[in-house]
């Protein structure tokens, strides 16, 4: 079943909708989780409860076409929201390491207010991805929003870690070089 005809069940209130979704999505959404949480379990609670944020959101929302990414994006931000709850620096690692990784290259002082900001400068990062070989840009996306650490890249893409690690440090070099001449302050 393709994306838009699993949206239009949300639509209709067809609890079919959640069997799709998770015969679709739910081995990728729980490695979303996984891969955050470090934990089975929590990635299986969350799984669950991205369907019931989904059944929520749709409609309003209409995923027709990036239905995935609508479930990963609600799947990581409850994924980041329990490690934030549970506050055990043990558990907090993985998220700290990757802030510590970007924290050369995106302003650490972003406004939450100031939405105009934040919208700018998700386009540009798009914008800078988007100027990457599909290569480069999928291994960004790996390490970067889907948390993956650098093996499970490496073997993914059937590249040495050490590539991994050299392209990783190149584009933050780049996305910070790129970012400072469109006049963002990093």
């Amino acid at each position: 079943m393709d994306d838009e005809e699993i949206v239009d069940l949300y639509i209709k209130r067809d609890e079919n909708a959640l069997r799709q979704t998770q015969r679709k999505f739910g081995k990728h959404i729980n490695n979303i989780s996984r891969n955050i949480t470090g934990s089975a379990l929590s990635a299986e609670e969350i799984e669950n409860d991205t369907y019931l944020r989904a059944w929520e959101s749709i409609p309003p929302a209409e995923p027709r076409t990036y239905l995935f990414a609508f479930l990963a994006r609600i799947a990581r931000n409850l994924s980041i929201s329990l490690c934030r709850k549970r506050s055990a620096l043990k558990r907090g690692a993985v998220i700290v390491e990757l802030s510590d990784e970007m924290q050369e290259c995106i302003p650490s002082k972003l406004s939450v207010e100031d939405e105009t900001d934040a919208n700018m400068l998700l386009e540009l990062i798009n914008k800078f991805l988007f100027s990457k070989d599909e290569e480069k840009r999928n291994i960004f996306m790996r390490r970067y929003w889907y948390l993956d650490n650098v093996n499970e890249i490496a073997k993914r893409f059937g590249i040495s870690e050490s590539k991994v690690k050299t392209t990783l440090f190149r584009m933050r070099a780049e996305l910070r070089e790129f970012l400072e001449a469109q006049g963002v302050r990093v």
